[in-house]
């Protein structure tokens, strides 16, 4: 059965927001001890610091706080947007309680910055851990979706916003790109997971991103299950000793690609395979999810995982708005409807 735009909205931002609930849980954790604790984690968990700020099961973080305002901006723009636009909703709507809680502490010097007359383009030059890091890749879900179809167009808007937290030569954004043209790709009539495979390899940076992504897709081609998945992952991806140094954002996408793959997009799948191939797990969750869920729709996700999220949210005092997961991918289907209004009127205006 064909699944609609409208569902490939909602399944990328519901795979986005409950995969980062989901492998938030066991975010950074050794192997051995998911193993010991859950077997294979299945569903979504308590996690946090009790004597700080325990989050209840499907509490979301830092990525799903940055979508939010990227939404926001695209929602009240009704069209693509720019690093300014995004930058602009920062100042107005972030909770000034959230860097250091379900947010990053260096998005409180990003804020500052953002607050000065530093255009929203130079912003990311001065964040601490930018250099590689997958703030973006992570979290540009709503990029791709403003730019449904539109793979080139994706790419472009990815390297533009993603400016606020990276430079454009740095290699993190490269990689946000395969994020923003998998969902926009995705979201194509008649899309599959091949063809999704093949724009990204069209538009990727061809030294940098190809040649990794080539290299694991091959190497996962023939697994078939979360055990034999991580093994490859494992052989590569296995950095420790420094900050952040498994939030790599060429980890984050090749793993969220690969996944997807594997699972033929089944969202829930996704997310349970992502969540048990161990270290930044919320974030390949997030890719995972999301790209699956643009390709395939919300089709397959647990009722409960809905309701347990929605139930969080409004628990949440972190977080900058209250706005259901359905709420966003309803507003961001709206905007895109009015984006394309536009660029019809502009062809007819132009085709004499």
């Amino acid at each position: 059965m064909a699944v609609s735009l409208k569902d490939k909205f909602f399944g990328c931002i519901a795979g986005a927001h409950i995969g980062s609930a989901f492998g938030a849980a066991v975010e950074g954790w050794p192997g051995e001890r998911v193993r010991e604790k859950y077997g294979v984690i299945n569903k979504l968990e308590t996690y946090g610091d009790p004597k700080r700020w325990e989050r209840m099961p499907g509490t979301t973080e830092d990525g799903i706080e940055r979508q939010k305002f990227m939404i926001t901006a695209i929602i009240e723009k009704k069209d693509r947007i720019t690093a300014d636009d995004v930058r602009d909703r920062w100042v107005r709507d972030m909770n000034r309680q959230a860097p250091g809680n379900i947010s990053e502490p260096f998005e409180a010097i990003l804020l500052a910055l953002a607050e000065t007359n530093v255009p929203g383009r130079d912003i990311g030059k001065f964040g601490d851990y930018s250099l590689g890091t997958n703030s973006f890749t992570r979290s540009c879900h709503p990029i791709g979706l403003i730019n449904a179809g539109d793979v080139k167009g994706a790419k472009a808007n990815v390297l533009e916003v993603g400016q606020l937290y990276q430079r454009t030569a740095n290699r993190s954004l490269q990689w946000a790109v395969v994020t923003g043209v998998s969902i926009a790709s995705a979201c194509k009539p008649n899309a599959t997971v091949d063809s999704v495979i093949g724009d990204v390899m069209d538009n990727v940076d061809p030294d940098l991103v190809v040649k990794e992504l080539s290299t694991m897709l091959k190497a996962t081609e023939k697994c078939t299950s979360i055990d034999e998945i991580r093994a490859e992952f494992d052989k590569v991806y296995n950095a420790y000793g420094m900050t952040y140094a498994f939030c790599m954002a060429n980890e984050t996408a090749v793993k969220g690609l690969c996944i997807f793959a594997m699972v033929k997009g089944n969202v829930k799948d996704a997310i349970i395979t992502a969540a048990n191939c161990y270290r930044d797990t919320d974030c390949a969750c997030a890719v995972a999810g999301g790209i699956s869920g643009a390709l395939t729709g919300p089709s397959g996700i647990p009722d409960d995982w809905f309701i347990q999220m929605d139930k969080a949210l409004e628990a949440n005092k972190f977080t900058h708005n209250k706005r259901t997961m359905r709420q966003d991918a309803e507003l961001l289907y709206s905007a895109y409807l009015e984006r394309l209004k536009k660029l019809k009127s502009f062809a007819e205006i132009m085709d004499y």
